[in-house]
């Protein structure tokens, strides 16, 4: 891996987790691993539908390698996730865990939140070290950074309000244009961890309208064409997704062009 990216999460929502099965998942959590320098940090995401599957994709990807979980809410049934549901669920999942748990905040794809109820008291279990906020909801994230300070990570999932939420005191960021920009990513963080508020602010504007491209309006169709342009390996979508027609394409390449003469 030669980035400054600190580590890998491997079956993310931009992974196509949803859409692999369990074998095609192990086999790209024991591949990613291989892959990966041994001190860098696999993350893995483990959360299905059941909390039985949860609990074994977890424990599979444990013996696979992965350092950490990261465990979305279900969201199959969303209008009975009440916050007894979710508590009931992380727990369950945290006490069966080898390895930490961090939650998964992901509103725009579940349709179920997160909130302070549920957070605060899930940021109790020794075995829940952290969360992905991955919203605007900067209020929201300004909350969960105060959340049993020093033992609980918050890190933003956002790539637009990734300078805000690092210096509302998120620890750090997993974000889909990490994967197009890796190291222009790592240099966000280390500005603002020194300081340097005016270059932080420059390298987040220069990255987001590639992020929001690759993210809200064309989602991983958009970010595999952005990797191939960059001359990563994006590879073919897995249906029921589909390629980025033709126009949409050409909007992405003149984001990356733009995005190049100015690095």
């Amino acid at each position: 891996m030669g980035t400054r990216l600190r580590g890998i999460l491997a079956l993310g929502s931009n992974g196509e987790a949803g859409l692999l099965d369990e074998a095609e998942a192990d086999l790209v959590v024991g591949a990613t691993r291989e892959a990966m320098p041994a001190d860098r940090l696999l993350i893995v995401g483990t959360g299905r539908e059941s909390t039985r599957a949860t609990i074994s994709a977890t424990k599979r990807a444990a013996a696979l390698g992965a350092g950490a979980v990261l465990v979305r809410s279900p969201s199959f049934f969303k209008g009975q996730m009440t916050p007894p549901v979710l508590i009931d669920y992380y727990t369950a999942v945290a006490d069966a865990s080898p390895v930490p748990v961090l939650l998964y905040n992901l509103p725009g794809a579940t349709g179920v939140t997160l909130g302070w109820p549920v957070v605060s008291q899930l940021a109790e279990h020794p075995n829940i070290v952290g969360m992905k906020e991955t919203s605007p909801e900067l209020e929201r994230l300004g909350q969960f950074v105060t959340l049993r300070e020093g033992r609980f990570s918050v890190l933003c999932g956002w790539a637009p309000v990734a300078y805000p939420a690092l210096v509302s005191g998120a620890a750090g960021a997993i974000l889909a244009i990490a994967n197009v920009l890796p190291d222009e990513c790592v240099a966000l963080y280390d500005h603002v961890a020194a300081g340097r508020h005016a270059e932080a602010r420059l390298a987040q504007r220069q990255m987001t309208t590639l992020a929001q491209l690759v993210t809200t309006a064309h989602g991983v169709p958009g970010l595999k064409a952005a990797l191939e342009m960059v001359g990563y390996e994006g590879g073919p979508v897995r249906a029921p997704l589909r390629a980025v027609p033709p126009g949409a394409r050409d909007e992405i390449a003149r984001a990356v062009a733009a995005l190049q003469t100015r690095l």
